[in-house]
């Protein structure tokens, strides 16, 4: 079985790898994006899409084309040979999903089959213009498995898309080599730690969670807006911009909690954040929604409710004041990601769906 990984452009497998060996991805990555390549083996071939070098105009098209449509062709386009010629594609995000089902309808003979992953397209779905929801609907038409990240968007998308086949396949990073699980450290004053640009993070309910507690600090690293103003006129609160790996690894081993504050969506915000502080074994506070509990359950991660401040610092002192607990928590959440959340168990799922669409199970 032939697989094309079509990823954004920036992501592709030569580009990636560069940038991963000079260590400038933060985050828990790999040398290939998304740890797709672990579904290969003697009997499953993989190749990610390539990055094709561009002027300043061929860009300016493509960019243009992407601001109309609402999605990448061009890029998609441009890797037709070897996508064309696989068994199967798999997507990362709606922009590639939608881009190679515009391919697709551009292109005579016979065309592999798509499993698109959606992460953001169902909860902005009724903000999208009506031609583009008219185009993106015909375009849908011919997917054969639309996945998303949690059960929530998974329901959303069977309503919006009655002739889809929809699954929901959980995310996983990078699992080898965790940290040992640990409640709070024992000196000085809670060190809180939070970390995101996605726009459904809750930074207002996070620090006037902070106001309450005079004994904790919070770091806020995010480049968002929004994470600035919310922590304007806190003193025990400090944004910071992590620019490198080493810092990115020091926050996490230097907080004595992590905490993920959410706004209602439907597709799993803030999961790679949670799996990465289980990864160094530290606790996790989360709002409950977004299908978090897809993943984690309450025993490995401390849930509030949306919008709660006083239940938000309530769980954060809690954390500090019940430390063998905490540290339960993450040893489960721990063990889940080693057999569920894993970048092999979500490859591995993704091959199993592709056997079943190919007809190779």
């Amino acid at each position: 079985m032939k697989v094309f990984v079509h990823l954004a452009r920036g992501f592709g497998d030569e580009t990636w790898g560069e940038r991963w060996r000079s260590g400038k991805l933060l985050g828990l990555n790999e040398e290939h994006a998304y740890g797709y390549d672990h579904a290969a083996s003697p009997d499953v071939q993989v190749v990610y899409a390539s990055d094709f070098p561009e002027t300043r105009l061929q860009k300016l098209v493509r960019y243009a084309g992407r601001a109309i449509l609402g999605f990448d062709v061009v890029h998609a386009w441009r890797n037709r040979e070897k996508l064309l010629a696989a068994d199967v594609v798999w997507t990362h995000t709606e922009s590639q999903t939608l881009g190679v089902l515009l391919l697709f309808h551009l292109t005579r003979g016979r065309v592999p089959r798509l499993l698109g992953q959606t992460v953001w397209l169902v909860d902005r779905w009724a903000k999208q213009p009506w031609p583009r929801r008219l185009l993106y609907r015909f375009l849908l038409h011919r997917l054969d498995v639309l996945t998303t990240l949690s059960s929530l968007n998974c329901s959303d998308a069977r309503s919006l898309f009655p002739w889809v086949r929809v699954e929901s396949v959980l995310f996983g990073i990078k699992a080898d080599g965790m940290r040992p699980a640990r409640g709070p450290h024992n000196n000085g004053p809670l060190k809180v730690l939070s970390l995101g640009n996605d726009e459904h993070r809750d930074w207002p309910t996070l620090c006037d969670a902070m106001s309450s507690l005079p004994d904790a600090t919070l770091r806020i690293a995010s480049g968002a807006k929004a994470a600035a103003r919310a922590a304007k006129g806190h003193r025990n609160i400090e944004v910071m911009k992590i620019r490198d790996n080493a810092t990115l690894f020091a926050a996490y081993e230097h907080a004595d909690v992590v905490v993920v504050p959410l706004s209602e969506n439907r597709h799993a915000s803030g999961i790679t954040v949670i799996l990465e502080a289980v990864y160094f074994g530290v606790p996790v506070v989360a709002t409950d929604c977004g299908g978090l509990t897809d993943y984690l359950d309450h025993d490995s991660v401390l849930y509030v409710p949306p919008g709660d401040p006083a239940a938000l610092a309530a769980a954060i002192r809690s954390v500090r004041e019940n430390p063998e607990v905490a540290k339960k928590r993450v040893e489960k959440a721990q063990e889940r990601m080693k057999t569920t959340l894993s970048s092999v168990a979500y490859a591995q799922r993704y091959v199993a769906l592709s056997r079943d669409v190919c007809g190779t199970v």
